[in-house]
């Protein structure tokens, strides 16, 4: 199994988690998330994280690593993924990674340049050192780094900006921390996402977001906010939690609620087929004995 990746991908509500489960057993594997609010503690119903009792039947990682106010980005996640996938070989096991969030599993598998914190700050003072000047700094990116500079309209002020921010937090020169990417794995890698006819797909997206409910999504949201953590933390503001504590704030009733989430739940799900369509992923249904022998087979076939 060592130098070999599956990635198991595709839209929300395939039935991913579900699929890798039964090949891990089957492979055998371990399972590695990347979905990215299943790394959060707290968050379980809104997330259809996998339940204890499934997450007891195979070896899982990378969830319930955060609290809900901590920072994790796709920089982290490909070293930390990568860490976890030597372990994994080491048992002579298959990874399995599985989730809806492709960047996370970009990074991975092509590494990723780090990304720099925001200074909300320094941004306000350079709009308005801009505004008062316009070109003031484009021609101080030209001073700093005219590689990135040239590459770079000076009317383009969000760019521009962005630039001088990184400069100023780093004190290098952008196209220098641009360069640094975290390696890609050293692997090969099966891409396979999951695919349902559009109908069926979005059947079950509108059905799980009632279920979501009745399980106690809205208890699950008001327990969090009672916990202390602002409704404005980035794990609340996604689908499903937003909508939940627009309820409980008084903005939306019940009906209204369940209805934002099935759309944006459903637009969501459109982006991700787009994504893995262009990421040339291979496209099976959710049949796990099918997608096993896929999987066998490309065993056999790779050396």
């Amino acid at each position: 199994m060592k130098g070999k990746v599956l990635i198991l991908g595709g839209p929300t509500a395939t039935g991913k988690s579900t699929t890798a489960i039964w090949l891990a057993e089957n492979l055998p594997g371990e399972v590695i998330n990347a979905d990215s609010l299943l790394f959060y503690r707290h968050l379980d119903i809104g997330t259809a994280k996998p339940s204890i009792q499934d997450r007891n039947r195979v070896p899982h990682h990378l969830i319930d690593i955060l609290d809900p106010d901590q920072e994790f980005d796709a920089y982290r996640y490909a070293q930390t993924a990568s860490q976890v996938i030597q372990e994994v070989w080491s048992r002579e096991k298959l990874p399995i990674v599985v989730g809806g969030t492709g960047f996370y599993m970009k990074a991975l598998m092509e590494g990723l340049p780090p990304l720099v914190d925001k200074d909300p700050l320094l941004r306000k003072r350079l709009l308005e050192e801009e505004e008062a000047k316009p070109g003031t700094l484009h021609a101080r990116l030209m001073e700093v780094d005219p590689e990135v500079a040239k590459g770079i309209h000076p009317r383009d002020k969000v760019r521009v900006i962005r630039a001088l921010e990184i400069f100023h937090l780093t004190g290098r020169p952008p196209h220098q921390v641009w360069r640094e990417k975290s390696p890609p794995l050293k692997a090969s890698f099966l891409k396979i996402a999951l695919h349902l006819p559009r109908e069926e797909l979005y059947a079950r997206i509108d059905a799980r977001a009632v279920e979501m409910v009745k399980k106690g999504l809205l208890e699950e949201t008001q327990r969090i906010l009672n916990m202390g953590y602002p409704p404005t933390i980035k794990p609340l503001q996604a689908i499903g939690y937003k909508e939940a504590t627009l309820y409980l704030q008084g903005l939306l009733s019940k009906e209204e609620m369940i209805k934002e989430i099935q759309r944006k739940t459903r637009n969501y799900a459109k982006r991700q087929i787009t994504w893995f369509k262009k990421e040339g992923f291979i496209w099976l249904p959710p049949q796990p004995q099918k997608i096993l022998e896929k999987v066998e087979d490309w065993i056999e076939e790779q050396p």
